[in-house]
């Protein structure tokens, strides 16, 4: 079917799922805006270059840097296990745009996103909609749900261009002993959800004199592959995740790599799966957390700057896991707001609560277990930057915290 009549098809108005995060096939999204004069575009975490036009409205549950600023956002506040869900009812698509591998044997690969496609692909072919998918010769070939069979393809647009790729950074020394922190309470045969960043990367250097670790995650990138190298990894076990993100040489390390399973985001997210997992150990930051144990992580002055992402699963699964643990790692200065990550109660709607422990370069703060007032004692002693720990104090004893 030629693009162009397929597009033609949809009826006024549609709803658009493309492949998000850094995977967005640039050529076909320019196309399909170009044949639209009016849609829904619904890409998670969508990067700069996304039309941004009148006629276009920009939706998602998790808000990246090209839809941010944009006046004509539209955020439905989601965790991201719950996603899926929202396509096989309040949102359906119309047509979904997907990022492939060339085919090979009937199929083709999602490559390195898979996260909530499966299940917009299976929305948009219940709903007699349309799947467009553009081949990139560049794609990894991966494996598990990444795998779309043909058969489920109504248009496919040839065009290479490049993937991106993240360049393998030095990590400062805040984030190394934020950590180093964090890693001191891994053990042998914990499983890990690794993300992007420095302290996720200051965690996993980490734990380089471990065994028998595990990976089950939302995305992972390059601390993964180099704890793989040094042989810290389970090799019986494979490395789960939704997708990934790193250097050149994680790209080519994934590629036909029957060691890395992609598996869908209802499943890497769901968190009664994720608390099967043995000594499961969740690193995930904020932008504050107060005396309570409460966290902003997805809002500044009430606008939305993100979303719940994977945060609050991963928080719950690994919380319920035998043996698990779940950390909230942050500094505890910001150091271009100069001001406190640590405040007496939080001010913009709360993303998550009740972690194992708060952990900043001062420290590890235990939470739970502890009565409120512990709780505030630990955050204010070994969480929070000297310079507040008065003032802090004080507030506590006003809101009964002391």
């Amino acid at each position: 079917m030629d693009l162009a009549q397929a597009l033609a098809s949809l009826p006024a108005n549609p709803r658009v799922v493309v492949t998000g995060n850094h995977a967005t096939p640039w050529h076909t999204v320019k196309l399909v805006d170009d044949a639209l004069d009016e849609y829904r575009l619904w890409a998670l975490n969508g990067q700069p270059q996304l039309p941004d036009r009148e006629g276009v409205v920009l939706e998602t549950s998790f808000v990246g840097p090209g839809q941010r600023k944009s006046p004509r956002l539209s955020y439905v506040p989601s965790r991201l296990s719950m996603v899926p869900s929202l396509f096989g009812k309040q949102l359906p698509p119309d047509a979904v745009v997907i990022h492939t591998t060339p085919p090979r044997d009937g199929k083709v690969s999602l490559g390195v996103e898979v996260n909530v496609l499966p299940a917009a692909i299976e929305a948009t072919r219940r709903n007699g909609g349309l799947v467009i998918a553009q081949v990139n010769h560049n794609m990894p070939w991966t494996f598990g749900d990444a795998l779309v069979d043909l058969d489920q393809i109504d248009v496919l647009i040839d065009a290479d261009e490049p993937m991106p790729t993240a360049p393998v950074s030095a990590i400062d020394e805040t984030s190394a002993r934020i950590g180093q922190l964090v890693a001191e309470r891994v053990s042998d045969g914990s499983t890990l959800q690794a993300g992007i960043g420095a302290v996720p990367d200051a965690t996993m250097h980490g734990l380089t004199s471990r065994s028998g670790l595990r990976v089950w995650t939302e995305m992972f990138s390059d601390s993964v592959l180099a704890l793989e190298k040094i042989g810290a990894l389970d090799r019986n076990i494979p490395i789960s995740a939704s997708f990934l993100f790193g250097s050149p040489e994680l790209l080519e390390w994934v590629d036909g790599n029957e060691r890395v399973e992609m598996v869908r985001t209802e499943v890497t997210n769901d968190p009664g799966r994720i608390a099967r997992n043995p000594k499961m150990v969740s690193v995930n930051t904020a932008l504050q957390v107060d005396l309570f144990g409460q966290a902003n992580a997805s809002r500044i002055n009430a606008r939305i700057h993100s979303g719940f992402g994977g945060q609050t699963d991963f928080i719950v699964g690994a919380m319920h896991s035998a043996g698990g643990q779940a950390f909230l790692a942050l500094r505890s200065w910001h150091p271009k707001a100069n001001c406190s990550t640590v405040v007496p109660m939080v001010d913009e709607p709360i993303t998550s609560f009740q972690m194992s422990a708060i952990v900043t370069e001062q420290g590890l703060a235990t939470v739970f277990g502890n009565d409120q007032r512990e709780q505030a004692r630990q955050i204010i002693e070994h969480a929070a930057h000297p310079s507040v720990r008065e003032e802090l104090r004080e507030e506590a004893v006003a809101l009964g915290l002391a």
